[in-house]
């Protein structure tokens, strides 16, 4: 992961920008820079991981323009060919590089031919204008805000902005910024026709692009390193690279001391593979002394996202600590395409798309959030095959009919597709375990017998009363937004509201975002 931050114009508090781009310096421990960029000023805090050398530092400029990225541009080596028989040259093996020859090539229009996680600013120097963008998912966060004099300020993380803007937002994936304006390039949900092939058809390509994706994001000039928590996700991401790797790949699982469900999974699937494989166990005490210190760094109050980072944090905590890794794969995305325990019980396939559309759409905010916030701020960089572009808008335009759990076992397309020699059946075939969960139920019930014993029941009713927007609904949900609220006063509308079942389908109207609540959990817990 790197750190960007772009000042659009005269910076009112130079101390105060400095400041709060300091606040990620976690991000990109290696090096830092700011330059000014016509009246404005754009910075960088870098972790290396492609183009390892000293001329891969950022911010990169070409004839008075100037930009930063954080992001990883996939298939650049072509690109770069391209652009060089085009008369442009290069410093670096930095796969960013090729951003403002692209730029001067093709606009904006470029964004749209990148297929990349990325956040990225641009100062054009040739008309003085700031350009923004992020990527279809948001799979890089990027944050915006306006000083007092209606400056636009763009920059990593919400810290970043504390002190220069009284809102912040999150920067819309698949957008770029231009002329004051947020245009969309790729809405990566929308799909304009389905596809109704056979089951074959169907799972053959979903196992040879999802291959691609992992494959793809196995380059890297720095040590990679894989998350299995032993659900199917990670464990299938786990099994391409060690298919794809000419010596055993390192994987991490992380469990609770006491009821570790997943640990065993992992184990099962790490001698299936052949992995170098570690156990990070963690305790009540790490869980409880660390939510403050999860909270802050997520910036959210959202239920769902602090509980599944709690051991995220951990683990990617003692991978930092303990380990050279710069590169992490893990396994989010795939509920997103393929379905979670609760969309078990949509009412039709339609209601099974448009589920899978605004889950997509918001993803940033959720899931993507977490895996980002959880690994940088241990100066590692995440990457997410089941994010490729080409595999989510081929699983998107799948027939919805055929991605309904008819099968009696959610995501039977995926499963489907690496029947075989991938994974052992016991994992392959295994009911699904909210990740939180998973890492052991005691996590969940740790929490929320923590927060039970912080409020009285007339103190919940009053306290949250003073919330109008994601109002909190259990004493756990207050806990969580009074923290949030102390690290980032009045900014709740960064965040949509809480990831929870869709209410309006029978089964799903519950109080409480883990699956183990529904009536279908069955045997995911075991």
């Amino acid at each position: 992961m790197c750190s960007i931050i772009g000042y659009c114009g005269p910076a009112a508090d130079l101390e105060a920008f400095q400041r709060g781009f300091d606040r990620t310096r976690s991000r990109g421990p290696d090096d830092s820079r700011v330059v000014p960029a016509g009246e404005g000023l754009l910075g960088f805090h870098r972790l290396a991981i492609m183009g390892l050398t000293p001329e891969g530092m950022q911010p990169f400029g070409l004839e008075g323009s100037y930009a930063v990225c954080n992001g990883e541009i996939y298939g650049f080596e072509k690109l770069k060919q391209e652009l060089a028989e085009k008369g442009y040259t290069f410093q670096s093996g930095s796969d960013c590089e090729l951003l403002l020859p692209l730029y001067r090539e093709y606009g904006t229009d470029m964004f749209a031919m990148l297929d990349a996680e990325f956040a990225c600013i641009l100062y054009d120097g040739q008309t003085g204008q700031f350009i923004a963008a992020r990527d279809p998912i948001g799979i890089r966060p990027l944050y915006y805000g306006y000083d007092s004099a209606g400056t636009i300020i763009f920059a990593s993380e919400p810290k970043n902005l504390l002190g220069l803007t009284d809102r912040m937002m999150p920067f819309p994936p698949g957008h770029y910024y231009q002329d004051g304006k947020f245009v969309c390039y790729h809405d990566i949900a929308k799909t304009t026709g389905f596809c109704y092939d056979a089951l074959e058809i169907l799972c053959r390509n979903i196992r040879e692009k999802l291959v691609a994706g992992v494959e793809k994001r196995l380059v890297a000039d720095a040590r990679v390193g894989f998350l299995l928590s032993g659900g199917l996700d990670s464990s299938l991401v786990c099994a391409i690279a060690a298919k794809k790797s000419q010596t055993p790949i390192k994987t991490f699982a992380v469990g609770m001391d006491t009821d570790a469900i997943d640990l065993k999974y992992a184990r099962q699937a790490a001698d299936y593979i052949g992995s170098d494989h570690t156990e990070v166990i963690i305790t009540k005490e790490d869980v409880l002394s660390s939510l403050e210190t999860v909270v802050e760094l997520l910036g959210t109050y959202d239920i769902t996202t602090i509980r599944a980072s709690m051991g995220m944090y951990l683990i990617c905590k003692a991978i930092h600590e303990q380990t050279d890794i710069r590169v992490l794969l893990t396994g989010e995305i795939s509920d997103e395409l393929f379905g979670y325990k609760y969309t078990d019980f949509a009412p039709s396939p339609r209601a099974f798309q448009e589920e899978a559309e605004k889950r997509l759409r918001e993803l940033h905010m959720y899931d993507v959030l977490r895996a980002d916030r959880c690994i940088s701020v241990n100066s590692l960089e995440a990457r997410v095959p089941f994010g490729d572009l080409d595999f989510v808008e081929y699983v998107m335009a799948i027939d919805p009919a055929k991605k309904l759990n008819t099968y009696g076992k959610g995501k039977y397309l995926l499963r489907k597709a690496f029947e075989g020699d991938w994974l052992p059946e016991s994992i392959l075939w295994r009911e699904k375990a909210a990740f939180s969960d998973a890492v052991g139920h005691s996590l969940v019930d740790d929490l929320k017998e923590y927060a039970e014993s912080r409020y009285t029941d007339e103190e919940f009713e009053v306290r949250r009363q003073k919330y109008g927007h994601a109002r909190p609904f259990t004493k756990e949900s207050l806990l969580y937004r009074e923290i949030f609220e102390k690290f980032y006063p009045g900014q709740s509308s960064m965040v949509a509201d809480f990831w929870m079942p869709n209410k309006s389908w029978k089964g799903c109207d519950v109080d409480d975002p883990s699956a183990r609540v529904l009536a279908n959990y069955g045997e995911s817990g075991v």
